[in-house]
């Protein structure tokens, strides 16, 4: 093992070392410390703005802390008079919404685990993970999450009770299980918090942090999900890491739109309980757009892929503007990132941000003209978005970066509680995942893996002490399967992932993560793009496209009214991609070329087992769906 390992401050260790031992701890002294703050924002129903008699814009409640409190508590005591145990699991599958926030939350505050289950999870693995967690009660969000369990109700026969967030609008087959509504669960809980009025005190208080609070499933690009081990410990640390290292703070106002069924979601809530802010829950994507003015956030937190598709549609826009509106898109777009570029090289090399005079009067011309417009459409107070669970192309970094809208790259596993390192707002470096927060160390091995260690990371994989054993050592360590570099003073870089690196006929090793995300900062067509190229003698790729962007650029050339699939197979788009991948392929060493390359008839999507739901590729996948398309790229081939 190197001896290279992350420095970390010792006055923000402090902080961190002095956390309590649960968010349920961080949570009552919340509302105890800030009780008429607001603390979530949420959409009405349809029929509260029915009520309310306010066509046209969504509308918004709030709830303070003392309400979000009275609910919390409700929902524990509920779960108490269930007769749920500390450490019982809780299942909940929903999309995320503020009952997601407010059950989990009650869950840990009775001492229970919650077993977290993505919406688009399928029946047949919501059943095992119902089945291989053991748990004992499910919070669903709806009758078609109810269904996914009664499928399957034979291989689940500790779970007992399934409690609805929304009452369905004709009685769903139950299979027997005891079913009622969330109202109901408070409605209980509330009686029971009558004749033991400080019940959920003294279940927090007996909460130890080694206790398991979560249970979270890898979303698995191979073979079936294991279950992460999160302890209470694990979230105390993040809530205060976030805090201390500056990335929340008690003046925010956050976007949550992420699923909070991930890691990366279910993170940023201890931090939002530990600094106070206030964070508007919303999880629908189609709504991201409308939502970001009408709630003016100052940080959120995306994958990439959004922000791909924000460049990508911005890039598409002015395309179709065409003229004199493309070409000052162009030459802004280059000055965002060439300014980025050298004021991040000026900050590294002197500690003062400068650039030439020339360059500024440019961004300064460029501000005007085109990235104050950006900045509008993310709501106008954005001082950070936080981007994780996969690599963000460094030149849509540079971008943002340059256009005022701070990208800040962050890294973190589900084993590690998602929260391992991130960039902040003062020291941005694009093409790193910044520094650890504080309490975690960073050590590279000899092969080159990133070894973690610290709080958040998990205590095991449940039922699994072998697989346990391969990733995580005694001392603490645990393996990522990550290869990377840090830097001297401490900035962590991200090269591959150790299973995705490859190598090529010729004994030449190729990081498809690196080509893929050159590829997606060049071309504002790319959606989805997969490297080849393991024991073969060249590269090629599958590539899907973005169909928001496409379809305009299509009918401008006589090809409206064509599907996707019909364009995918146009000579003018190959042509068009072809045009792309030659550009990246002029930066690349020779053997990391891509060759050839196949436009898929469809996005890789979530729904055909493609995509994991935090939207990486699982690569086995697609590579056994266009096993035909591959095999054809390597028809007759014999070139080195």
């Amino acid at each position: 093992m190197s001896s290279a390992q992350s420095l970390i401050d010792s006055g923000k260790a402090d902080i961190v070392a002095g956390r309590p031992a649960s968010v349920a701890h961080l949570f009552l002294e919340r509302v105890a410390a800030t009780p008429n703050h607001e603390a979530y924002r949420y959409p009405a129903s349809v029929d509260e703005q029915a009520a309310d008699g306010a066509p046209g814009a969504e509308q918004w409640r709030s709830l303070t802390w003392a309400q979000t409190a009275v609910r919390v508590k409700a929902v524990a005591a509920g779960l108490m008079a269930l007769g749920i145990q500390p450490e019982d699991r809780v299942a909940l599958a929903s999309s995320t919404r503020l009952e997601w926030i407010l059950t989990d939350m009650g869950a840990m505050c009775a001492g229970a685990a919650i077993t977290t289950v993505y919406p688009s999870t399928n029946a047949d693995e919501t059943a095992f993970i119902l089945s291989n967690s053991g748990s004992r009660a499910m919070f669903a969000e709806n009758a078609a999450q109810l269904a996914k369990a009664v499928e399957h109700i034979e291989q689940l026969p500790e779970l007992r009770t399934v409690i609805l967030f929304d009452e369905p609008a004709e009685a769903p087959d139950t299979a027997g299980l005891d079913l009622i509504t969330l109202a109901e669960l408070e409605r209980r809980g509330a009686e029971y918090l009558e004749q033991y009025p400080d019940a959920v005190e003294k279940a927090v208080a007996a909460l130890d942090k080694e206790q398991l609070a979560t249970l979270i499933y890898t979303s698995g690009t191979t073979g079936r999900p294991k279950g992460v081990r999160l302890v209470h410990d694990c979230w105390a640390y993040e809530g205060r890491a976030q805090e201390a290292s500056g990335l929340l703070g008690p003046d925010d106002v956050q976007f949550m739109w992420l699923p909070l069924s991930h890691v990366f979601g279910k993170t940023l809530i201890s931090g939002q309980i530990a600094t106070g802010h206030v964070m508007a829950v919303d999880g629908r994507v189609d709504r991201i757009i409308h939502n970001l003015p009408a709630i003016r956030p100052t940080v959120m937190a995306s994958a990439p892929r959004i922000f791909e598709k924000v460049y990508n549609g911005i890039a598409g826009r002015a395309r179709a503007e065409g003229g004199a509106k493309y070409k000052i898109f162009l030459w802004a777009a280059q000055v965002a990132r060439e300014y980025a570029r050298v004021v991040q090289e000026s900050r590294i090399a002197t500690g003062v941000e400068r650039a030439p005079l020339g360059l500024r009067l440019q961004h300064a011309l460029a501000d005007k003209l085109v990235y104050a417009k950006i900045r509008a459409a993310f709501g106008g107070r954005l001082r950070g978005a936080v981007s994780g669970s996969a690599a963000l192309a460094p030149e849509i970094g540079y971008f943002f970066l340059g256009a005022g809208v701070p990208i800040l790259e962050g890294y973190g596993l589900s084993e590690t509680s998602a929260g391992s390192c991130v960039n902040r707002k003062e020291d941005v470096r694009i093409g790193t995942v910044g520094r650890p927060l504080p309490g975690t160390e960073v050590r590279i091995a000899e092969d080159g893996e990133i070894l973690l260690r610290g709080p958040g990371v998990m205590r095991g994989y449940h039922n699994l002490p072998e697989k346990t054993a391969e990733v995580l050592e005694p001392d603490g360590w645990f393996h990522t399967e990550d290869i990377g570099e840090l830097s001297p003073d401490g900035f962590l870089r991200i090269t591959d992932r150790k299973k995705d690196l490859f190598k090529t006929s010729g004994g030449k090793y190729v990081a498809p993560s690196e080509v893929e995300g050159k590829f997606k900062a060049v071309c504002p067509f790319a959606s989805n793009i997969l490297v080849i190229g393991n024991g073969r003698n060249y590269c090629t790729a599958l590539i899907s496209l973005d169909e928001a962007v496409l379809l305009p650029w299509a009918a401008e050339r006589g090809l409206a009214g064509k599907s996707y699939a019909e364009l995918a197979a146009e000579p003018a788009v190959h042509q068009l991609v072809e045009g792309f991948v030659k550009r990246v392929n002029a930066d690349l060493q020779r053997w990391q070329t891509i060759k050839k390359f196949h436009l898929l008839p469809r996005d890789l999507d979530v729904e055909h087992g493609e995509l994991t739901p935090s939207l990486k590729i699982k690569r086995p996948v697609v590579e056994r769906t266009y096993a035909d398309a591959v095999a054809a790229m390597y028809a007759g081939a014999n070139e080195a």
